[in-house]
C-alpha cells in the first residue's frame, strides 16, 4: 500500500490517517509487541506492575544481572512474558534456609 493510498487529505492541506491506516497501525505495534515465540515484549514499566515490583529494582536488577532475563532492542530494554514467568518460577522457595 503507497503512503497516498493510506493517507487522505481534509481539505485544510494537513493529512489525517484513514481507518485503514490506523488499523495497519495497530497489527504493527502487535507484531512488536511479540518475540519470536510469541511473547508478548513487556517494557519495564509492565514487567514491574506484572512482578508486583518497582521499575527501580527491576532497573538495579539489570545492574546486578540477578534479575529477569531482558532483550535490548537499541536502547530500549523490553521483558519476554514466557521468560517473566520462568524467572518467577525460578525463584520459589520452600523454605528460607534454601538459597
Amino acid at each position: 500500500m503507497t503512503m497516498k493510498e493510506l493517507v487522505a487529505r481534509d481539505g485544510s492541506g494537513s493529512c489525517v490517517p484513514t481507518v485503514k491506516h490506523t488499523e495497519s497501525l495497530d497489527s504493527t505495534r502487535k507484531w512488536a509487541g511479540e518475540s519470536k515465540s510469541g511473547d508478548r515484549l513487556l517494557s519495564p514499566k509492565e514487567a514491574a506492575e506484572f512482578l508486583g515490583m518497582s521499575a527501580s529494582w527491576l532497573a538495579k536488577a539489570r545492574m546486578r544481572g540477578d534479575g529477569p532475563p531482558y532483550v535490548k532492542i537499541g536502547r530500549a530494554v523490553r521483558y519476554p512474558e514466557g521468560a517473566l514467568r520462568q524467572w518467577l518460577k525460578a525463584q520459589m522457595h520452600l523454605s528460607t534456609s534454601e538459597r
